[in-house]
This record gives C-alpha cells, sequence and structure tokens, in this order.
C-alpha cells in the first residue's frame, strides 16, 4: 500500500508539472495585453488607409420563412458600393457608464474603444482600465455592424452616421442609456441605429430602426461581427494554453437542444463557421473576455467565422452573423434588432445575456466538479469579501467532507504497519517466486479484512478536487487580481516572496514525519524527502491562491493526523503500538 501511495505522490508531482507548464503559457505575457494595458502605444489609427472592405450581401442571409439556404459561395462577402476606408474615422462619439467606456465612431456607427471600467490592466498597473476593443494596432479588435438591402442602399459599416451629441454619461439612478445614431437616403429610407447600454452589466443593445417613407417595399437583413488580429504567447512552453478563437452555440440534429463548440483562430482556415439555424451566438474569445454577438432567439442568422486580413498586420480573422431577411412595407417601420457582450466572463452576468453564454468559461473536463466548487467559493466570499479567506474556508470545507476517507487511511496505515513484520516474512520465504508472493499476500489480506488500497481513496478523491480547483483560480476572472492580505496582492499570479511555497515544503515534511513509511525502501524514503523541495519549487510559479488552498490542507492535515493518530494509540493500532 505504501508502494501504491508512493506512486500516487510520484503522480501528483508530475501532474503539478503539467499544470505549470499550463498555468505559465496561460499567464505569459503578451504583446496584445501590453498593448492594450493602456491604448496609448498604439497612438494612430493604422489600418485607415486601407482601400476597401467587403460588405455582406443580402443573398447570403436567410430567408426568414426558413426558405433554402444558400451556397456557401453566397456567403462569401462582395465589394462594397463606395471606396470609403476600413476603419476611417469620423466624429467621435464618447460614451460612459458605470461598467463601460466607449468610444462610437460616426464612421460606420461602431464600437471603437471599449474600456473596461474598474478592470486592471494588471496588478502592477490598479489605475489603469484594461482595454478590450481597440482599433489601433498591434492590438486590433472592434466591432462592425449594419444593414444590407435589395435596391436602394442602406447604411452598412462604412457608411457616416450623424449623432445629436458627443458626450453621453449613465447618470445616478439611470438604469439604460440611449444612444442613437441617424441616417438616410435620397430614397425617402431612414435608417437609428440605438446602442443601449445598463447598469452594472456589459450586455450592450442593438437595433437598426427602419422608417421607410419610400413608395415600394424594402427588403433587409443586419449583419453584426467582430474583426480582430491574433495575439501569440510569448512564452516557449510547448504545452496547453489557454483557447483563443471563435466559440458558438450551436444546434443539434433534434432541434432541441444546443452544444458549445470553439475553433482555434488557426483552424479556421481550413474549418471556417459556416451554419444557419434559429438561436444561439458567436463570440471572439480570450482568457477572461469574450466578445459575443447575439442575434434574436426567435428568428434564423446565418453565423460565419473565416480568417480575414487585417491591413498591416499579420493576418486576422473575423465571426458575426448575419440575420434573416424582413421586409419593411412602404410606409411602416421594422426593428433588426441583437445583443453584444463586451466584457469579462462573469458567470452570474453570461448566462443572463443568453443561453449557454457562462459555457465560454471553459473548466475542461472537470466542469461538472469545478463549477461546484466556484458555486461554493463565490457565495463563501459573498460572506467574508475576500477570495483568500474564501479559500481557506472551502479547504476546511473539503476535509470535513473528506474526514470519514483520511480517518479511513490513517487506519489502512496503521494495519499496514501491523502486518509489516508478516509482510516481510512472506517476501523473504516468497521472494523468488512473485506469483506465490502475491498469492499469499491476497490470502493475508483476504484473512484479515483488509483491502490495501483503502488508504489511497482520499489522495485519489482529492486530486479532481486539486485539479478542479485550478482550472477554478484559472479561468474565473472574478479572481483576476484578486488581492488576499499583506504581501499577497493578487492571488492569481506567483507569491512575489515566495513564502506559501516554503511553508508548503515545510508542512509537507511535517507530514512525512508524522507518517511512518515503513515498507517502503531506503530509495523511495529518500525521494520522499525529496518530494517536499522539489513541489515547493514547482508551486513557486503556481497562482498564489492554489498554493494557499495547498498550504492549508497540508495544515489541515497535519492537524487531522496528530488527532485521529491518538484515537488509534488508544485502540491499540497508532505509532505507540507500531513502536513497541
Amino acid at each position: 500500500m505504501e508502494n501504491i501511495r508512493f506512486g500516487l505522490l510520484c503522480a501528483i508531482g508530475v501532474l503539478c508539472f503539467f499544470l505549470y507548464q499550463a498555468w505559465q503559457t496561460d499567464y505569459a505575457p503578451t504583446q496584445a495585453d501590453a498593448t492594450s494595458a493602456n491604448g496609448q502605444t498604439a497612438g494612430q489609427n493604422d489600418y485607415a488607409s486601407a482601400d476597401e472592405d467587403d460588405v455582406p450581401s443580402l443573398s447570403s442571409a436567410p430567408e426568414s420563412d426558413g426558405g433554402p439556404e444558400q451556397s456557401s459561395d453566397s456567403r462569401q462577402a462582395q465589394t462594397g458600393q463606395d471606396d470609403e476606408p476600413v476603419v476611417g474615422e469620423a466624429d467621435q462619439i464618447h460614451v460612459v457608464t458605470d461598467r463601460l467606456d466607449v468610444i462610437i465612431d460616426t464612421r460606420g456607427g461602431d464600437l471603437r474603444k471599449v474600456e473596461l471600467r474598474g478592470v486592471p490592466v494588471s496588478s502592477e498597473k490598479p489605475d489603469t482600465n484594461l482595454r478590450l476593443i481597440n482599433d489601433s494596432a498591434p492590438n486590433f479588435f472592434i466591432t462592425q455592424s449594419g444593414l444590407v438591402a435589395d435596391g436602394a442602399k442602406a447604411p452598412d459599416h462604412r457608411s457616416t452616421y450623424q449623432a445629436e451629441r458627443k458626450e453621453y454619461e449613465l447618470e445616478d439612478g439611470q438604469d439604460t442609456l440611449e444612444v442613437p445614431l441617424t441616417w438616410t437616403n435620397q430614397a425617402g429610407h431612414e435608417v437609428t441605429k440605438v446602442y443601449t447600454f445598463h447598469r452594472d452589466s456589459y450586455r450592450i443593445g442593438l437595433n437598426h430602426r427602419v422608417t421607410n417613407n419610400g413608395d415600394s417595399p424594402w427588403r433587409l437583413s443586419q449583419y453584426v461581427r467582430f474583426w480582430r488580429t491574433p495575439y501569440e504567447i510569448t512564452g516557449d512552453v510547448p504545452f496547453a494554453q489557454a483557447f483563443f478563437g471563435v466559440g458558438w452555440y450551436d444546434r443539434k440534429d433534434d432541434g432541441d437542444s444546443y452544444s458549445y463548440r470553439t475553433e482555434s483562430h488557426e483552424d479556421l482556415a481550413e474549418n471556417p463557421l459556416e451554419l444557419t439555424q434559429q438561436g444561439g451566438w458567436v463570440a471572439m474569445i480570450q482568457h477572461y473576455f469574450i466578445g459575443a454577438a447575439i442575434p434574436p432567439p426567435d428568428s434564423k442568422a446565418r453565423f460565419f467565422g473565416q480568417p480575414k486580413d487585417v491591413p498591416n498586420a499579420a493576418g486576422g480573422f473575423a465571426t458575426g452573423f448575419i440575420g434573416a431577411q424582413q421586409q419593411v412595407a412602404a410606409g411602416s417601420q421594422a426593428d433588426f434588432e441583437s445583443t453584444l457582450f463586451v466584457g469579462p466572463k462573469l458567470q452570474d452576468q453570461l448566462e443572463s445575456v443568453a443561453p449557454g453564454l457562462g459555457l465560454t468559461v471553459d473548466y475542461g473536463w472537470l466542469t461538472v466538479l469545478a463549477k461546484p466548487i466556484f458555486w461554493v467559493l463565490e457565495h463563501l466570499h459573498a460572506l467574508v469579501g475576500n477570495w483568500g479567506v474564501a479559500i481557506i474556508l472551502l479547504t476546511f470545507l473539503i476535509k470535513l467532507v473528506f474526514y470519514k476517507l483520511s480517518e479511513t487511511q490513517y487506519r489502512a496505515m496503521a494495519r499496514m504497519r501491523k502486518f509489516a513484520p508478516r509482510m516481510q516474512q512472506l517476501k523473504e520465504q516468497y521472494g523468488d517466486d512473485r506469483q506465490k508472493l502475491q498469492s499469499k499476500m491476497m490470502e493475508l489480506y483476504k484473512k484479515e479484512g483488509f483491502n490495501p488500497l483503502a488508504g489511497c481513496w482520499p489522495m485519489l478523491v482529492q486530486m479532481p478536487v486539486f485539479i478542479s480547483l485550478y482550472w477554478v483560480l484559472r479561468e474565473s476572472v472574478e479572481l483576476r487580481h484578486a488581492p488576499f492580505m499583506l504581501w499577497i496582492q493578487d492571488l492569481s499570479a506567483p507569491d512575489p516572496y515566495y513564502i506559501l511555497p516554503v511553508v508548503f515544503g515545510v508542512t509537507m515534511f511535517l507530514q512525512q514525519k508524522l507518517t511512518a513509511n515503513v515498507t517502503m525502501d531506503p530509495m523511495q524514503q529518500r525521494i520522499m524527502q525529496i518530494m517536499p523541495v522539489g513541489l515547493a519549487v514547482f508551486f513557486a510559479f503556481f497562482p498564489a491562491g492554489l498554493v494557499l488552498y495547498w498550504c492549508t490542507n497540508n495544515l489541515l492535515s497535519i492537524g487531522q493526523q496528530w488527532y485521529i493518530y491518538r484515537k488509534l494509540d488508544a485502540e491499540g493500532l497508532g505509532h505507540k503500538a507500531a513502536s513497541s
């Protein structure tokens, strides 16, 4: 059993190594992060001089009545009707809410800059807001939207809108803020593009209100897309990294359920997103943050994701949707509505914006365990107001839940010490015949009613918990730059003074001293002595929140061992009995 336990500890060591590799890749500084930190480094718009851009055609939009879909070729965007710049600038409208600081350009009426208020770019710059949407190099990431129509021209993302004001602010006591932009053509058509911002939310309503003052019907469709440059991780770690690419909510063949699917930006060239369905959404995904485009759930939309080079940049890709066609009769009005979400992946907001959007917080294959852990952690944080204290309390709860398993483990170890002399006799007697030795040991276990694996179950059970908590700390933006106390001011970053890793190593060493590894050979014992040092070195590069959990777990385990061993001594099974 001790050999099995030794193997499990070695497996934990290897697991920690791979988790470290994944974490280092996730948290390695990127050029994109550096530029989005202040946005000022870009200075100028490098794309304002681009010649032309593509605009979707009305034929690529799905029929509102569920008619036949167009061929894949019809989805390809077509050259626009005027030669305006891709992201050329006109007048800018400044919008401030409690969550967002936004620049809307009247050229296209698109979001050109979005800073997330109260979301620092780094722990070193707590007063600098992170800029997620940015129309300048090298961290180019913008939204584009508009209408396409048959006959008379409709306003697309290169058309110029008129605005009544250049400054908007969500006032105290105001829950929503509308920012209207107007456009008209010579045919008597009027379009009002309205952005609706909400208090305490990163959700943005987008509505194209069409008024047909002409003499004939006007058939239109709305499109929304995100367009950005890729960024590359600067680290050279060859293992897992945070996902960066396109995610969407895919309607299954049964027509009643959906599944979350993703495609990295590298793979979009070979596997472009192309589907038409009712409901769902599409999003640009990066670590901690997303930009999502959500059409009305009760209408069909054509979703797309494909490479789209950004001028003067290395590559690029775009994703979005083209809504269902809608005919606006002469003298009538119609709304083309959609929803944008531009901000951090806050789990309490995502699901309220659109079904399945919370799945973008990807906890991997242990989601079924990680989500309850985060739920408990979030509620503990609501009680104490500190994520570090919440992690400590969570560790208490986990140890309480697994107490009986831990007691079983220590009892099994005690019985193993009791059987050690008899097992040694068997090894001396049948050491040359391993099959016979195994048979005799199984007979001994059966006779004594002893399961040698019983002592390993607590460790096996806690390993998924450990991995799940790692993913929670890795993926939950709520813990990004969250302070604890004293020198720990960012639980998502390593301990700057390596105090917690040292505490971990010391507590693990003390645990080993409390556990008599009487059945281990000398080589295994030497490796076990080295392991606290090796794991402490690895943990020096782990998020402080994860090391805090493990240190607390070790301290509680030491107290637990002391208490249980006292009980075992009273029963004649503890260390005193083993040494007598």
